[in-house]
């Protein structure tokens, strides 16, 4: 099903097919997960013709749906076809120049250019498994809340919820982010080892794999009581991310869930500090299409899933984000993370 709905939409696109590497393309469309090395393991996809997998002999798959071409080293596996394909982005360059040099007549473009939203639309078994990521990221939210913060390193702190994403069943966590104090006007801050202090805002921003399938949120912590204006930044980019979910509904362009987030934003005076887009899509990757950004006029569908997450970042001072993953449904939106979006505060 996926592959025939992908090979319609190639054909729409006047491509004679698609060529998919290792990595979420491949699993989309096979389930396999093979090691991504200097070995061509080529998925052809032709409009009009069987699908075929062409891969080292040494990682032949035995209970595969379709014909399958093995090689072995010391044979030239990059004498292939000629037309115009789309290419997985997860391909390496070596693999790219081989199959130009080898084929003349194939013309290669990236697969977002042409087809961005292949996987942008999920199925309901993909949702309920971004529903479970984001229930095991919330619990590790829970959980990350009862730990001390004041007198402890943000790696610390990082390692922590770490954890904490691992014992609520994700097999790879991708990063942890733990901006404290100043570093948290730095959207994607590497951790280190600044102290956290008491009057410290918290910017929490973490997520992984479970069950290959994404998680993704944000939460703002205080260490302490915060400020009447810490408070007020809070709201205001809560308030932001409220109305971006609520402007979800089918057929709305993908840019107008960040112009509505921006305007709470920008109306209230801090439209310079939110330098990022609103959101972007998940799936078999924690960052894919749909973008949520100024100029995506795609439509949503239902079955999309994404990131609402505004921010405020004020420089050498603190930032705030939320961030919740949402699904697109006939209704409009529905939340994939639950926990508390409120100022929490912690120790």
């Amino acid at each position: 099903m996926r592959i025939a709905k992908a090979l319609e939409e190639a054909a729409a696109q006047r491509l004679d097919g698609l060529l998919i590497t290792p990595g979420p393309d491949l699993a989309y469309f096979t389930g396999l997960r093979p090691p991504i090395t200097e070995r061509l393991t080529l998925l052809v996809l032709r409009v009009g013709h069987d699908p075929y997998l062409i891969v080292p002999e040494l990682e032949k798959p035995h209970d595969l749906a379709m014909e399958v071409r093995t090689w072995q080293d010391g044979d030239d596996p990059y004498q292939l076809t000629q037309g115009r394909f789309a290419i997985s982005d997860s391909a390496w360059a070596l693999q790219v120049l081989n199959l130009q040099r080898k084929n003349p007549g194939l013309e290669l473009i990236p697969m977002t250019d042409v087809l961005p939203m292949l996987r942008a639309v999920k199925d309901a078994g993909e949702i309920a498994l971004l529903a479970a990521a984001g229930a095991a990221a919330d619990a590790a939210f829970e959980q990350i809340r009862t730990v001390r913060f004041a007198g402890r390193t943000e790696r610390e702190v990082a390692r922590d919820l770490a954890r904490f994403l691992v014992d609520n069943g994700h097999s790879q966590v991708d990063f942890t982010i733990v901006g404290s104090g100043p570093n948290g006007a730095d959207p994607h801050h590497e951790i280190g080892d600044r102290i956290i202090r008491d009057g410290d805002m918290v910017v929490l921003d973490f997520g992984g794999l479970k069950d290959g399938y994404g998680s993704d949120m944000t939460r703002t912590v205080h260490v302490g009581a915060p400020t009447s204006e810490e408070q007020e930044v809070h709201d205001i980019v809560r308030a932001a991310q409220q109305v971006g979910f609520d402007a979800v509904r089918e057929g709305v362009e993908c840019q107008e869930i960040d112009r509505v987030a921006r305007q709470i934003i920008e109306d209230a005076g801090f439209g310079e500090f939110f330098i990022h887009r609103t959101g972007h899509g998940i799936g078999l990757e924690v960052h894919e299409p749909p973008y949520l950004v100024r100029g995506e006029t795609s439509p949503l569908v239902p079955g999309m899933c994404f990131s609402i997450e505004p921010g405020i970042y004020l420089p050498g001072r603190f930032g705030v984000r939320i961030e919740d993953i949402v699904t697109v449904t006939a209704d409009g939106g529905r939340r994939l993370n639950n926990s508390d979006r409120s100022l929490r505060t912690v120790v």
